[in-house]
């Protein structure tokens, strides 16, 4: 640990070894077994083992449970110095990272090992999927191939809905998106009453607009303002573009099987056809969103979970306080 503590003394990042991190779990090796399912919390083609959980993601709650709880010691310091008894807020944690790098399967593991402590046992996870535009109007601007680039979300309404959780509304309702139908579901809605924690995870959550591309009178509000942790799961780009390819292939022969899929047309691809098209995309699409929005949004996360090519962290940074 000194090693690693004098070489980054100069950076804004504790970086630790996969070995430096497990041992910060200290005494919070809970009895887990009956909280999750390793396969439903896995993502396609995103390996999780027990060790990644005890050695990763177990060490990573804990550290948040710390965080919530001084949080919430705060809150109540606060209340106590006004006099009143201001509304508890959620606490937010935002995940960010690529297409394919496994961000919703950090996302459900830290849902699911959270909800184990009893500070915080309702924990809400919320996908900013749901806060894209519909189809047809990505259809009628145009700009269906950069679906996921930070012009396809309806940022304001993402904003609206952080501001309302965070000022402790006691309904707030997010959209909801269809994998199978590759597109938002009119009316229906996920409700968030009151949780202790919310998990919002999306490529662009910590994405900043340029400033050319808001109005004089807009005031410089970002997404990330409404988080109080912030998580990037990082990959070498040829890593990740390896995933891509591989769920490609999978989701062919499941997902894309299924006549309602918004891609069943490539469902009787050939094995080479479909690795050809998967490129494609990734060339055309998800790299560019990738180099140009998502990577450098990196350091202003919290902490980065730094993977290998394997899909399993081998190193996390954490942002000095």
């Amino acid at each position: 640990m000194t090693t690693s503590l004098k070489r980054e003394r100069y950076t804004p990042y504790i970086t630790f070894s996969r070995e430096e991190w497990a041992e910060t779990s200290g005494d919070a090796l809970l009895q887990l077994q009956d909280y999750y399912d390793l396969e439903q919390l896995h993502g396609m083609n995103e390996p999780l083992t027990q060790e990644e959980i005890t050695q990763i993601y177990l060490p990573l709650a804990h550290l948040i449970n710390l965080y919530v709880k001084s949080s919430q010691a705060l809150h109540k310091a606060t209340s106590s110095f006004l006099g009143s008894q201001e509304l508890k807020v959620p606490y937010i944690i935002g995940i960010a990272g690529s297409v394919a790098v496994g961000k919703s399967t950090t996302a459900r593991v830290l849902q699911r090992l959270l909800q184990a402590w009893p500070d915080h046992p309702r924990v809400d996870l919320v996908t900013t999927d749901g806060f894209l535009y519909p189809n047809k109007i990505l259809d009628a601007n145009n700009i269906m191939n950069r679906k996921g680039f930070p012009e396809s979300y309806d940022i304001k309404r993402l904003i609206h809905f952080l501001a309302d959780v965070k000022s402790g509304k006691e309904r707030v309702a997010a959209p909801l998106y269809s994998h199978l139908e590759y597109d938002v579901l009119p009316g229906q809605l996920q409700w968030i009453e009151q949780p202790d924690i919310v998990i919002v995870e999306g490529v662009n959550v910590l994405q900043v607009r340029p400033r050319q591309q808001q109005k004089d009178k807009d005031p410089a509000i970002f997404v990330s303002d409404f988080f109080d942790f912030s998580i990037y799961v990082d990959a070498a780009e040829k890593d990740i573009r390896k995933w891509y390819i591989s769920r490609f292939e999978s989701l062919r022969a499941t997902a894309f099987q299924n006549p309602e899929s918004f891609f069943h047309r490539y469902a009787h691809l050939s094995d080479a056809a479909t690795v050809e098209l998967a490129t494609q995309i990734w060339e055309d699409i998800n790299k560019p969103n990738l180099e140009q929005n998502i990577a450098p949004t990196r350091y202003r996360a919290s902490l980065i979970l730094e993977k290998g090519h394997h899909h399993f962290v081998q190193s996390v940074k954490l942002r000095k306080t």
